[in-house]
């Protein structure tokens, strides 16, 4: 039996059904056949949430300020500009890095890891490992950026920049950290600290138990100071209760008292946000008595447009001496489900007794809310949040901000045309392999969008391209055009946890094509997909609609959002 590498074709399964292992096929029959390149000439993305139709009033902002999987926010000031950075996982670039004036609107300015030696390879680790949770702060001229680099991508690292929209220094690894999600603190004595998740000082006393170190970092080095490590908090808020997850912890000093916030419950339904706060940094931190600060999880799952699993939060003080605060959040459909991903909203900091305090604690947050004041307009921001359209030309030399490779830096399997498209010459790699296939992708911002692009026809020989909705190697559905044994036809297939199953088959016997329009158009947890031949033709639906939950965090695991990306590969035997 002949088999394409995670599938059978039927039409092989047919013919050879019969053969015996005394026959074999012929050596040269068995040879991969030779990588060409497939040619993609646009791509566009367009949002239809009814949750962003409705106006924004007068000095009104609309939550998530940042639209999709923009994980893990962490924010700092530098004059009057205001920089944001994200989780990125195996994604590459990695760290998202974004700009604002006002808080509400923002510029991307690329990444923090752009080139290999930043970020190393990834081949292996699955979408959700990778970098998990970076802290940016700015201090005396110079930006740094702390995080985790599980699985190969090299631990606990800092890099540094004077200009964040320039080239990031090589990493300054701490390999004295076991743990993740670091930040740092720069105290007004001159001292700067770390403080991290990490495994507390007994045998863990349930699942779930962790600590928050603090160690002091020595700025010149960029190294830890041995012997330097100790215990800030062990297992959460209230260890009696038995909290779980005790991560994210940032440091800040604010009318002489130290405020340590920390997320808390992991990062599903139970997600909360807890502050502690000490007045001196030798002292033992002591929890608010009326935490959580900022959670989602006491409210009906049921309610309309719930926003959930809310937490993760970074703060930031503007000129004016107003506390603003950017974290994690989901939008949710069928209550639990959220192909989105992890979104970054923003809300003000409230003082009650001098603790801080978001939306009352426990306050359903809102869609849309007063801006921040007396701040100025953001330039050159681009739309992150709301009903857009995105169209791109792939006019080079390198792709845009909104598009990532997964696990590695290597782009020489992609190049643009003088004219504008985008050729992936593909390998094997499938998307459900732990390597880096041949694709490119954006992330899906709304819940109800459409994507399409064009596809230069014929796909050559034994080759496959297409369009897919991809959460991760385990969680995708790819809509794509195959050409082997003499034939072109469209296929659309399903990958979940049970396996990888071809949904619709699809002969293309129009002669003399040279493009082909691939179409996907998601509602929730209904997509469908369709082609078209040519913008004057009319659309052509597949009969099956694919229910896409398991595309979610609730089904897929993992801690990523789904990316709408372009796929190739050679149908090796």
């Amino acid at each position: 039996m002949i088999k394409v590498k995670g599938f059978i074709l039927a039409a092989t399964v047919a013919l050879f059904t019969g053969c015996a292992d005394s026959n074999p096929v012929p050596a040269e029959s068995a040879l991969v056949p030779p990588s060409l390149p497939v040619t993609f000439k646009w791509f566009d993305y367009t949002g239809h949430d009814a949750v962003f139709s409705n106006p924004l009033g007068p000095n009104e902002y609309r939550n998530p300020i940042v639209a999709g999987f923009y994980p893990d926010p962490s924010i700092t000031r530098a004059g009057d500009s205001y920089y944001m950075v994200h989780s990125s996982f195996s994604y590459f670039p990695g760290i998202p890095l974004l700009r604002s004036n006002d808080l509400v609107h923002w510029q991307p300015l690329g990444h923090v890891l752009t080139r290999s030696s930043q970020l190393k390879n990834l081949d292996g680790a699955g979408v959700s490992r990778g970098i998990f949770a970076p802290t940016i702060r700015y201090h005396d001229g110079v930006f740094y950026v702390i995080t985790t680099g599980v699985d190969g991508a090299g631990g606990n690292f800092i890099v540094t920049a004077k200009d964040p929209a320039g080239e990031w220094s090589d990493p300054y690894y701490l390999p004295e950290i076991d743990g993740i999600d670091p930040s740092l603190f720069f105290n007004d004595d001159g001292k700067v600290y770390v403080t991290h998740n990490g495994p507390p000082l007994e045998p863990p006393l349930y699942e779930g138990h962790r600590a928050i170190w603090k160690w002091e970092l020595d700025l010149e080095t960029l190294q830890i100071i041995p012997d330097t490590g100790k215990v800030i908090v062990n297992g959460g808020a209230d260890i009696t209760k038995k909290p779980i997850w005790i991560e994210g912890p940032h440091l800040y000093k604010v009318n002489g008292w130290y405020y340590l916030l920390c997320a808390e419950g992991g990062t599903a339904e139970n997600h909360s946000e807890v502050v502690f706060r000490a007045r001196s940094l030798n002292e033992p931190f002591v929890p608010y008595e009326h935490n959580p600060i900022l959670s989602q999880r006491h409210l009906d799952p049921t309610r309309v447009n719930p926003v959930a699993t809310a937490g993760h939060v970074d703060m930031v003080q503007t000129p004016n001496g107003d506390w603003w605060a950017v974290f994690l959040a989901t939008r949710n459909y069928q209550q639990d489900y959220f192909n989105t991903g992890r979104e970054t909203f923003l809300m003000p900091v409230q003082w009650n007794d001098e603790w801080p305090v978001i939306a009352g604690g426990t306050e359903a947050l809102p869609y849309t809310a007063p801006a921040p004041k007396g701040l100025a307009v953001t330039k050159n921001a681009q739309p992150l949040n709301g009903n857009f359209t995105v169209t791109e030309r792939f006019s080079g030399p390198s792709l845009n901000w909104q598009w990532n490779t997964l696990r590695s830096g290597d782009s020489e399997w992609y190049s643009f045309l003088p004219e504008g498209g985008l050729q992936l010459k593909p390998s094997g790699v499938q998307l459900a392999d732990l390597k880096q296939p041949a694709f490119v992708g954006r992330r899906q911002q709304h819940q109800s969008f459409t994507a399409r692009t064009e596809l230069q026809l014929p796909v050559p020989a034994e080759h496959q391209a297409g369009i897919t909705v991809f959460q991760s190697e385990q969680a995708h559905v790819l809509l794509a055009v195959e050409h082997q044994q003499l034939e072109q036809q469209l296929v659309l297939y399903h990958q979940d946890k049970s396996g990888f199953k071809r949904l619709a088959t699809h002969p293309l016997t129009e002669a003399n094509r040279d493009k082909l329009t691939l179409i996907v158009e998601g509602d929730e947890q209904a997509y469908r997909f369709a082609y078209q031949w040519g913008e004057q033709a009319p659309i052509e639906w597949l009969e099956v609609s694919v229910d896409v939950r398991d595309l979610s965090t609730q089904r897929a695991g993992g801690f990523v959002g789904v990316y709408v990306g372009l796929f190739a590969r050679t149908l090796d035997e």
